[in-house]
């Protein structure tokens, strides 16, 4: 024990930190939801500060357009599971911890069974579905969440749904962002986002982590720290005091289906593909299938109600995910599904 103690000793030696803050990091449970641009370098950080056990949830694989800032990965790696290859490389970062990989999707129907074996989740991915998702399953089970989010330069931070000292919760991120799922702000393989600014915020949450298992005061609770990295500017937002949204259960996942599993649909009879991209978009590049825009999608109610069977797809997995919701709310039995990923993955094999 002394040994492995050995290597911690440079955060022991902080003020107010010494070996009974090491202990509270040592007896931690985190699960890591995304070992993508912001999981890894907060699970990088976590492990090496020795949380003593750390899950790692993540369906996807690794692709070489996310190497640029997912740091944990390399071009021999690509097509791997992220999930499995992030906790092999954690584990022998440090030895002394216990990484357990969880390789699925994160939906509606699995999310508490993951989170009720940790004392707290880290949010690294990149859909509003599943931030929603994560935010009402830590509000139902009395876990706190570590928020981040980026977008092209700018980043956020924050940890939701904290126990105050009076007994209330702090906010949680449908107080801040009420129609989160709705919104239309494209993820990264859209947007873009500078690399850098991926490992400032994972660092950030793995930061907060570490605060709130060593019972820091001064947590990011009732606040959120924004960045960004052109101007290096950061600002941090007080937020209302405590939670005034109800939560009572969990929302429906979206379905998803692989590139694989969208082929063997595409067999059987009565499917119809739908490109909800704009008309641009489809004219430059698609797969096929119809191009209904998501924006005039309503338009569509007619065609739509026709369909036995719906599979929407378009760059990243992000509007479709959106027409399969809309979808869902005016025609409950429809089959619909959404394509994961989007057609990036095409484009890049072409």
């Amino acid at each position: 024990m002394e040994k492995s103690m050995d290597r911690y000793q440079c955060q022991i030696a902080l003020p107010e930190f010494g070996s009974t803050s090491q202990d509270l990091l040592h007896n931690a449970r985190v699960l890591i939801v995304g070992i993508g641009g912001l999981g890894c370098p907060a699970a990088q950080y976590l492990a090496a500060a020795g949380i003593g056990t750390i899950g790692i949830a993540d369906d996807d694989i690794i692709s070489l357009s996310n190497l640029h800032r997912q740091i944990l990965y390399t071009p021999e790696e690509i097509g791997l599971s992220k999930a499995q290859v992030s906790c092999q490389k954690l584990q022998k970062q440090n030895p002394d911890i216990q990484i357990k990989a969880h390789p699925v999707r994160v939906t509606s129907e699995n999310v508490m069974d993951l989170i009720k074996d940790y004392d707290l989740v880290v949010e690294g991915t990149d859909n509003f579905e599943t931030k929603c998702l994560l935010n009402d399953a830590c509000v139902l089970a009395g876990k706190p969440l570590v928020y981040g989010a980026i977008y092209q330069y700018e980043g956020q931070v924050s940890i939701w749904n904290v126990l105050r000292e009076d007994g209330s919760r702090s906010v949680n991120y449908r107080d801040i962002f009420p129609d989160a799922e709705n919104s239309q702000i494209p993820n990264c393989s859209e947007g873009g986002v500078i690399p850098t600014l991926a490992g400032i915020v994972g660092c950030m949450q793995a930061n907060e982590v570490i605060k709130y298992f060593t019972l820091s005061k001064d947590l990011l609770a009732g606040k959120l720290w924004l960045m960004n990295v052109m101007s290096g500017k950061t600002t941090i937002i007080k937020l209302k005091g405590q939670t005034s949204v109800e939560i009572y259960a969990l929302n429906e996942s979206v379905c998803s289906i692989t590139r694989d599993e969208l082929h063997e649909k595409l067999k059987q009879k009565g499917t119809v593909l739908i490109d909800v991209r704009t008309k641009e978009e489809h004219q430059l590049f698609n797969i096929g299938g119809k191009n209904f825009p998501l924006d005039d999608l309503e338009n569509h109610w007619n065609q739509i109600a026709e369909f036995e069977k719906i599979i929407f797809y378009c760059a990243s997995g992000n509007r479709s995910s959106k027409a399969v919701r809309m979808i869902k709310k005016i025609f409950p039995t429809q089959k619909v599904y959404s394509l994961k990923n989007g057609i990036e993955q095409y484009r890049h094999n072409v």
